[in-house]
């Protein structure tokens, strides 16, 4: 199916992963990949969506464990030599009140959110076939990313030392 583009949620099985997912179903032209670590979940959520009448797929995925990662990225390049969209969404939050440690909370919260989206985006990235836009929406963010780069650069080289953090976040498709 190398003709066929794909798009990969990680996380997408609830919450805003869910959202994006149901939103690139009915937009986005190829197959979207609903991932989550459980799989009893994952196919929960395609379920839920195929009653809206949305065709998602699931694959399994857990992003603290790199044989999950090339599993997913072994399939990717077998069944569609690539990958045309990658939304790394995957992550867990503690609740407020949880009174597990703040020391564990750390630990598990950056091996998940900031090691595991690294480990996906070093597997799957270079499977990221070449490409551009089709919509001024989508080029519009490019530049909004490529701006906010700019800026953060310009903001670290002008006020030094003050640990200041600039970022970018953009929804996928927002109505206008």
């Amino acid at each position: 199916m190398a003709g066929v583009r794909v798009a990969l949620v990680t996380g997408g099985n609830k919450g805003v992963g869910l959202a994006v997912v149901r939103a690139l179903c009915k937009q986005f032209q190829g197959d979207v990949y609903l991932t989550a670590r459980n799989p009893k979940l994952g196919e929960e959520a395609v379920k839920a969506l195929n009653n809206e009448g949305l065709s998602p797929l699931f694959h399994q995925l857990d992003i603290n464990d790199l044989t999950s990662i090339r599993a997913l990225r072994d399939f990717l390049k077998e069944k569609y030599d690539g990958l045309d969209v990658l939304i790394n969404n995957a992550g867990i939050a503690f609740k407020v009140a949880d009174t597990t440690p703040f020391a564990t909370q750390a630990e598990v919260t950056l091996k998940t959110n900031f090691f595991g989206t690294l480990d996906v985006s070093n597997e799957l990235l270079p499977l990221i076939k070449p490409g551009w836009p089709n919509t001024a929406y989508a080029v519009s963010k490019i530049g909004e990313t490529v701006l906010s780069r700019i800026q953060a650069r310009q903001l670290k080289e002008t006020r030094k030392g003050e640990g200041n953090i600039l970022s970018a976040a953009s929804q996928p498709f927002t109505a206008i």
